[in-house]
């Protein structure tokens, strides 16, 4: 879909967005193993007692106990085109922020807009549909975007600053797995895949109707998931994928996650992509930070290993939760919409050897 306005016939063509970028959407994130040594160098603070998250678990965003029943949630979220679409891709964008308020439980209450552009290469015209399409998105979420800031850049980029609310005792953080929990994933894998395909050109429309319908669906599960007793932990998946934030899962919790893959939920076609070669970059890097601490099946093809590693931008909530919650979760899922979700693995006790995840 192109929503923007005609450009006069002697105007010249603007460039493809993605063209602009070197890298498409949470594919942009700095590889694990990079952020991790970037992180060491970092001096401890002293934490305040009402900080309840912060970066000790690389959780989805921080939490600050704001009184006995409310704390805030704050998190930000930004990245390149990863779509040609101006206004899909201010969509894209904010329903990736926004879904940190969503992971940690929360609802949000509103956003600022964080927006650099190439002013002398993309019209106002493009700019305004990408920041209409955030706002369309923060509309569907219920909040307002209530400021923010605009610089000029080198490649295109726009996020938010998503803020929302929680009760502290209905926080959730990926650090909270238990033994016996039985894991949910709200969202099929493969958009890092589709947005490979598009940036060569290789993507149809049916293709990207369904990686628009993925990356722009609102994980409003969350707060009532929240709510749940059975439901110990809650992340999305995101830059790192599946695997990558499998294990952030497991390290918080000195746990191993046990993936079934052949219960993992993928988008329509992404599989005979990714055997084509449409694997983002990203996949490789991510896999050159974690793998190791990932035992594959012999049965998994080098395919499979590039899938579970995709990096997905906008991706579905990953929910740990007791055996007996798992039909509650699943229903709160299809409630919202979330017609695909499944339970696709479990989790056990740390491995004497290190290993975080098994995928079989």
């Amino acid at each position: 879909m192109n929503t923007s306005s005609p450009k006069p016939t002697n105007a010249p063509a603007e460039p493809r967005l993605t063209s602009l970028s070197h890298g498409g959407g949470c594919g942009c994130k700095i590889a694990p193993g990079v952020l991790s040594d970037i992180l060491k160098t970092t001096t401890a603070m002293p934490l305040p007692p009402e900080l309840l998250v912060g970066i000790e678990t690389a959780d989805d965003a921080a939490v600050y106990q704001l009184n006995a029943d409310q704390a805030l949630i704050a998190t930000t979220d930004f990245f390149m085109p990863i779509v040609d679409d101006a206004f899909d891709f201010g969509r894209i964008a904010a329903t990736n922020a926004i879904s940190d308020v969503y992971a940690m439980g929360g609802t949000p209450i509103m956003a600022l807009a964080l927006v650099g552009m190439p002013i002398n290469v993309l019209s106002t015209d493009t700019i305004g549909q990408i920041l209409a399409g955030g706002a369309a998105v923060c509309k569907a979420a219920g909040i307002p975007i209530a400021g923010g800031h605009t610089i000029d850049s080198v490649e295109p980029i726009y996020g938010l600053v998503a803020l929302g609310l929680v009760h502290p005792k209905r926080v959730k953080r990926n650090a909270d797995a238990r033994v016996g929990d039985r894991l949910i994933l709200g969202k099929p894998l493969g958009v890092g895949i589709l947005s490979a395909a598009l940036k060569k050109e290789k993507l149809g429309a049916e293709g990207y109707a369904r990686m628009i319908a993925v990356t722009t669906q609102l994980n409003t599960p969350g707060p009532d998931l929240a709510a749940l007793d059975g439901v110990h932990a809650i992340t999305d998946v995101t830059g790192f994928g599946l695997a990558g934030h499998g294990l952030e899962v497991a390290r918080g919790a000195n746990c191993t996650v046990d993936i079934d893959w052949a219960r993992v939920p993928l988008i329509e076609g992404v599989r005979s992509l990714a055997e084509q070669g449409m694997v983002t970059g990203a996949s490789g890097r991510n896999w050159a930070a974690y793998g190791s601490q990932v035992a594959l099946s012999a049965a998994l093809s080098a395919t499979d290993r590039a899938l579970l590693s995709d990096p997905q931008t906008s991706g579905g909530l990953l929910v740990s939760c007791a055996p007996e919650a798992v039909e509650q979760v699943l229903a709160i899922f299809r409630r919202h919409g979330f017609d695909g979700a499944a339970e696709i693995g479990s989790v056990a006790s740390a491995d004497p050897a290190g290993v975080r995840m098994r995928v079989r």
